[in-house]
């Protein structure tokens, strides 16, 4: 059995002082999605998407590295890994970037 970081065991107390990001992050063209975790199609809404990865509001707390898989209703299926939790949201980085 492996051990997992949950988003609660590694809080963030500094916010951005300027972006980082190398990608735009846009709004989606619909704002539901279907979250595949643990074996579960869980409706979620997306904050934002951009071709490696998105922001999606979320109540459950999962493990940091975990597989999901990312259902946008006009788009193909998107596997990734979360990357970060905070206050009901999560990051997930798509394991092919998406154009």
């Amino acid at each position: 059995m492996g051990f997992s970081l949950s988003g609660a065991m590694i809080p963030r107390h500094v916010r951005r002082m300027f972006e980082q990001r190398f990608e735009a992050r846009v709004a989606p063209d619909r704002d539901t999605a279907v979250l595949n975790w643990r074996g579960h199609a869980c409706p979620v809404r997306i904050g934002n998407v951009s071709p490696s990865g998105a922001m999606i509001l979320f109540d459950e707390v999962p493990h940091i590295g975990e597989r999901v898989t990312l259902q946008m209703l006009d788009r193909r299926a998107a596997a990734g890994q979360v990357r970060w939790v905070r206050d009901g949201r999560i990051g997930i980085d798509f394991t092919e970037p998406r154009g």
